[in-house]
């Protein structure tokens, strides 16, 4: 193999990439979304510097995804935190659970998600939308809310889903000190929102040591929302470089 085709791989293993170059594009894209008012203390020990935290709001989701271009379909979870950078309001997210090993290859390796293998599900049980967590055998979370009780605007359902979002990328070097250890942002541009519906909600997080969604309690859920998407996966930059 000549230099040009090992720089042309676009993911290890050589002959069999974990994942193929993009743009990723999803079709039906469901999310779950409960946003819950939380502990501010534990909130700040968890939000990384420069970000800022003014309300203490996480917001829950769970993600159906059934057409994802060279992804395939996988379902994931995870929590997303309320923040500001240079005064402008953004999401932070904090942790990602999913069932699917080429995403969560991409999103570690590629970009900057901080995915772990889990198992989410989305589904609906009679009048009711469902999304659970499970890390192993044990369940971590369970969130539910009234199916389409009520309709949420193209506007408001846009302002959740594509906010500008920030992740925090650490990758060690081969003698355990950190090679790559940025702050990097994302926001979503190419967006159709196919539906957007609200209800009465609630969400149960049980404690785990390795899927701690837990430490950030769940004191007043603040809404919910169901919205159904087709959108492109952004590419990220670097806004902050803490090794520079």
């Amino acid at each position: 193999m000549d230099i040009g085709s090992i720089l042309g791989i676009p993911s290890t293993p050589a002959n069999g990439p974990a994942y193929p170059r993009g743009p990723y594009r999803f079709v039906g894209r469901e999310y779950l979304n409960i946003t819950y008012r939380t502990d501010p203390d534990a909130l700040r020990a968890l939000v990384p510097e420069p970000l800022q935290v003014e309300e203490p709001l996480v917001r829950f989701e769970v993600i159906r995804m059934p057409d994802s271009s060279g992804l395939g379909d996988y379902t994931e979870s995870g929590q997303v935190l309320r923040v500001r950078y240079e005064g402008e309001p953004a999401d932070y997210l904090h942790s990602m659970y999913l069932d699917n090993v080429p995403a969560i290859s991409l999103g570690r390796e590629a970009s900057a998600y901080p995915k772990k293998l889990g198992k989410p599900r989305l589904y609906t049980d009679s009048d009711t939308l469902v999304g659970t967590l499970e890390y192993g055998t044990l369940r971590v979370a369970t969130a539910t809310m009234g199916f389409k009780h009520g309709t949420l605007s193209e506007e408001e359902a846009r302002a959740e889903i594509a906010a500008p979002t920030y992740m925090l990328k650490v990758l060690p070097g081969y003698d355990g000190t950190p090679r790559i250890c940025e702050l990097v942002r994302s926001q979503i541009t190419e967006l159709t929102i196919r539906g957007a519906w609200t209800g009465p909600a609630r969400l149960q997080l049980f404690e785990h040591a390795l899927a701690p969604l837990a430490d950030l309690p769940v004191l007043e859920v603040v809404k919910a929302t169901h919205i159904l998407t087709d959108l492109t996966l952004p590419s990220v930059e670097v806004a902050h470089d803490y090794l520079a």
